[in-house]
This record gives C-alpha cells, structure tokens and sequence, in this order.
C-alpha cells in the first residue's frame, strides 16, 4: 500500500513537472510577438522599414518591375556621373563584384579564379562598349547562359547604376 502511494505521487509529481515545464518552455513563444529571430523585420542598419502599401498600388516611376519591363536598349542610366556617385559605385564594386571580376576588374576575384571561363574582364572594349541598359540588366537579372548572378535583389537600383558608373570611369585596358 505504502509502495502504490509512492509510486502515485512520483507519477503525480512528474506530472505536474511536465506541465510545468511546457510551459516554462513555451512561454517565450507565446507572450512575445517576435518571439523568433526570423519574424524580426530586417533592415539595413540606419536605414526606414520600407512603407507597406495597400494592395492594388503599382508604381508609376521606377520600381523592380518598372525596369524588367522596359526593354534594355531604352532603359538609361538617371545618373550624371559625378564623382560621388563614382566614388559610391567603387564602394559598391567592393563589396558585391570584386569577388568574382576582382581588384583589377579582369577576373581574377577570390571566387571569380575558379570559374572556367574567367568572369567577363570589365575594361574589355565589348564592356566598356556594351549600353548602359544591357549592363543594368546584366546585373540585375543574370547573363542568359552564363555565371552572372542575379543581383537585383542584393544590390539596390541606385547602386547598379553606381557600379556602372564607376566600370565605365576605369576606361578600356
């Protein structure tokens, strides 16, 4: 008898140690509306969340699907190259070509070596001669058959045009 009260309250006692816990456990999840890392809005550091807009809305200037839609020999760079804009597009270049076409714009980036053939030289005459259009949607949509990624979801549209900028200031080899 003594022994069947015993082993009541253990099952008793682990009972309630598992209610416990549960909801110990869970409630993080459950009293916090961005409990979890990946429903966190994420946005460049220093940078305004981008304003939502109400459904049926489409933009009238500029916008992804604005640029995928305009055929490449009518779309044009909006920049005046200044030096600035220059300056921002080698910052640019940095940081999201130079891996591939390198610091000497030829090729030869820490990732780009590995590739048979080489990523496009920028400084060839076919670059430095290509539309500013074809290069935009070379950058942003990929190279039909080719390794160039799409970017137009890493790099924003200004910075495009940046980087372009800044190709096209390096000249012919």
């Amino acid at each position: 008898m003594k022994k069947s009260l015993v082993i009541i309250g253990a099952i008793a006692a682990a009972i309630v140690l598992a209610g416990t816990a549960y909801r110990l456990l869970t409630y993080y999840d459950n009293n916090f509306r961005y409990g979890r890392m990946w429903e966190t809005p994420a946005i460049r550091p220093h940078e305004k969340p981008i304003a939502v807009m109400e459904a049926g809305v489409v933009p009238a200037k500029g916008g992804e699907a604005f640029f995928r839609a305009v055929p490449e020999e009518e779309l044009k760079s909006p920049l005046q190259p200044a030096r600035e804009d220059i300056e921002k597009g080698k910052v640019a270049y940095t940081n999201f070509c130079a891996q591939c076409h390198g610091k000497d714009y030829d090729g030869f980036g820490t990732v780009g070596q590995s590739f048979s053939p080489l990523p496009t030289d920028l400084r060839s005459p076919r670059v430095q001669n290509t539309p500013d259009g074809t290069l935009f949607k070379h950058m942003s949509y990929g190279v039909p058959g080719g390794r160039q990624p799409a970017l137009a979801g890493t790099i924003r549209v200004p910075e495009r045009w940046q980087i372009i900028a800044y190709i096209r200031s390096l000249g012919v080899r």
